[in-house]
């Protein structure tokens, strides 16, 4: 793992200051390490520093003002900030009167949010980490990725399953027990359950409250509490000019790591082929994504475009300028291109691709099939968006 580089770059003015979200186990913290090694570094994951800030945020004002100088040229790094919300009011005083930079690294928003924290008005730039991507990995074990995921730990572990059935209760103790997220744990619990199998899909939330003994009003609570996180996000329905036909209602839902949703799904893929591993791979083509329009600071929309008749492309990146399908087929047919078909005939200037698992690129009418490395590859050059 200490032989990974990851794509995340963080390159900051003197008096710049940064927050850096991601979810848990994604390596921030050991890249902040191996990036800015002599930076002054408080960890909030121990609890008597917790404790010591907690009682009195002044305190971090107080230590740095009496540091040299030159310990102070580099940023500072508070590391699971959200755990001490009241000091980012310090922060906020040392940026604007001594110039001090910070990096303020943490893995959920929620309780800064909840409790109204000094979010510094814009005085920070905002950066994630994601899971390990293609390009850090170099040749990817596309069976180990779908089901160890691509938290680095566990793609690189000897254990996934072990691995993950920790990362899925630490975070119910952790995050939400620990944090006061909910007050019915059980019930949560049975959410991430149901979740799990309807992962990927139109978001219902009345079918999942019902799964769950709860109201459809608490669903939605459960899921921020996932956006909030950053354990998943909702991708967003698509709407073009012909909005009437298209479902405009209904969101779908993905969690971070595609490892993570098989864990929750009891999901394990033998073989490149089948509905559960369609599954997975679309998930796994969408982390690519997310990661890409981060990284490169793009910002593109991702969405997925669906109509009442039932046709659906996974993914519309930006304006619809590209339609990405996934398809887990060694083999992509005619009939198989039915919807990105139907999109393009709405869309004709769009570039539609289809991911696929063939050996080999090839085009048919204005669709371009891709071999899911010659996609990566490409989107990563530069080449797709």
């Amino acid at each position: 793992m200490e032989n990974i580089k990851r794509w995340l770059t963080m390159e900051l003015p003197q008096g710049q200051s940064v927050f850096l979200w991601g979810p848990r186990k994604t390596g921030k913290s050991t890249w902040l390490k191996q990036t800015f090694p002599s930076a002054i570094r408080y960890d909030f994951l121990k609890t008597d520093l917790v404790l010591r800030f907690s009682k009195q945020p002044s305190l971090l004002r107080e230590e740095l003002l009496a540091m040299s100088g030159d310990l102070l040229k580099g940023p500072v790094i508070l590391d699971e900030v959200q755990k001490v919300p009241a000091v980012l009011d310090e922060v906020h005083w040392l940026i604007e009167n001594k110039g001090y930079s910070f990096i303020l690294c943490g893995s959920s928003a929620r309780k800064l949010k909840q409790g109204h924290a000094n979010l510094l008005g814009g005085r920070a730039w905002r950066f994630e980490m994601f899971p390990l991507i293609s390009q850090e990995i170099g040749e990817v074990d596309l069976l180990k990725a779908l089901n160890h995921g691509l938290l680095p730990a566990h793609y690189f572990g000897t254990q996934p399953r072990r691995s993950l059935k920790a990362y899925v209760q630490d975070y119910l103790t952790t995050e939400v027990r620990a944090e006061g997220l909910v007050r019915n744990l059980p019930s949560f619990a049975r959410f991430l359950d149901s979740m799990g199998y309807s992962h990927g899909e139109l978001t219902n939330y009345s079918n999942i409250a019902r799964d769950c003994g709860v109201d459809a009003k608490t669903v939605r609570n459960y899921y921020e509490i996932l956006e909030d996180t950053l354990i998943g996000r909702f991708v967003p329905p698509y709407v073009g000019k012909a909005g009437r036909q298209s479902i405009i209602s209904a969101e779908k839902f993905y969690l971070c790591d595609v490892g993570v949703a098989g864990y929750l799904s009891n999901r394990v893929i033998s073989e490149c082929k089948g509905e559960s591993f369609g599954h997975a791979f679309e998930h796994f083509i969408l982390m690519e994504l997310w990661a890409h329009r981060a990284y490169t600071e793009k910002d593109y929309e991702v969405r997925f475009w669906r109509t009442k008749a039932g046709y659906e492309v996974d993914f519309i990146l930006g304006d619809g300028e590209v339609a990405v399908e996934v398809k887990g087929s060694s083999r992509v047919d005619r009939g198989d291109l039915k919807a990105i078909r139907a999109f393009a005939a709405e869309r004709p200037s769009c570039k539609c691709i289809v991911v696929c698992n063939e050996a080999s690129p090839r085009k048919h009418e204005n669709i371009t099939l891709l071999p899911w490395r010659n996609f990566l590859a490409q989107l990563w050059a530069g080449e797709i968006l």
